[in-house]
C-alpha cells in the first residue's frame, strides 16, 4: 500500500489483528528485513511495516533529513493509518529513529535490535585524516568528494548524494537526551557479535535508560534474525509481563 506523507510516496504493509505492533527497519534495508518478526506475532497484533523514505518501495526525500525528520514523518504517518499507542520495535537506524519517536510520543512499549544512540567520539582513521586535509586544500573539494567512494562505509558508497549526507546526519546524531526521556519498559535486544553496534554501546544505553533491560545473544548485527525462534520467546515473554 502506499500513502503520501510530506509529498512522498511511502510505501507499507499492515496485517493481523489486535494491539498495534510498529517495526521499522535498519538503513539499506526495507519491509522485508522486518517482516520476519512481524509473521510471528500477527496471529495476536496488528502488523505496520513502512519502507522509510529513501528506502524499498518509498519515494528518496528531495533533500537530506535528519533523525528528527524521520521522526516527523512516522507521526504523521502513524496518525494517517490509524495506529494507537503501538509497541515499537526497531532495528539499528530503526531504532534510532524510534528513540526519538518514543520519546515524544505514547506508545506501549519499545524493544531496540542493534541500535546505537550515543555519539561516541572515535580517533580518525589516517585515510579518514588525509581526506580531511585534502579539502581544505585550493581547489580540492571535487577529489575530496571522489575519494570519499573509496574510503567511506559500504552503506555510504552505495548511497544517492542525497542519502549519503543523510547518512552522515543520522550517524552524527547523539540521542541520549531522547534515550532518556522514555518512560516505557525496553528491550534491549544485542549481538555479542555486532560490530555496526558494539554490546558496549547496548550496555551505555541500558544504563541511561529509565527502564530498560539488555539481552545479548549469539550471532551479528542481526541477530535478531539469527536467533529468531529464541527472540520470539523473548517478545512473547516481555509483551505478557508488561502488558
Amino acid at each position: 500500500m502506499k500513502i503520501n506523507i510530506k509529498n512522498l510516496d511511502i510505501n507499507y504493509i499492515q496485517y493481523g489483528e489486535g494491539k498495534d505492533i510498529l517495526l521499522l527497519h535498519g538503513w539499506g534495508q526495507n519491509i522485508e528485513m522486518m517482516k520476519f518478526i512481524g509473521d510471528r506475532f500477527s496471529n495476536k497484533y496488528r502488523i505496520t511495516i513502512l519502507d522509510f523514505p529513501g528506502f524499498g518501495e518509498s519515494m528518496e526525500p528531495n533533500v537530506p533529513w535528519s533523525i528528527e525528520d524521520y521522526a516527523l514523518m512516522l507521526e504523521e504517518f502513524v496518525k494517517k493509518v490509524g495506529i494507537k499507542k503501538p509497541i515499537v520495535i526497531g532495528h539499528s537506524f530503526g531504532g534510532r529513529v524510534a528513540i526519538r519517536y518514543s520519546a515524544l510520543n505514547s506508545i506501549e512499549r519499545l524493544v531496540l535490535f542493534g541500535s546505537p544512540c550515543i555519539r561516541i567520539q572515535e580517533e580518525l582513521s589516517l585515510s579518514v585524516k588525509f581526506l580531511k586535509k585534502l579539502k581544505t586544500l585550493p581547489g580540492m573539494d571535487a577529489i575530496g568528494e571522489k575519494m570519499k567512494k573509496y574510503i567511506g562505509s559500504r552503506d555510504y558508497k552505495a548511497a544517492s548524494p542525497i542519502m549519503r549526507q543523510t547518512l552522515v546526519n543520522v550517524v552524527n546524531e547523539d540521542l541520549s537526551n531522547y534515550a532518556r526521556k522514555i518512560k516505557v519498559p525496553t528491550l534491549l535486544v544485542w549481538g555479542e557479535e555486532d560490530r555496526e553496534a558494539p554490546v558496549s554501546d547496548a550496555r551505555e544505553l541500558e544504563k541511561i535508560m529509565c527502564d530498560a533491560a539488555l539481552i545479548v545473544l549469539p550471532g551479528t548485527h542481526y541477530a535478531y534474525i539469527e536467533n529468531l525462534d529464541r527472540v520470539e520467546l523473548i517478545l512473547n515473554s516481555f509483551f505478557e509481563e508488561v502488558g
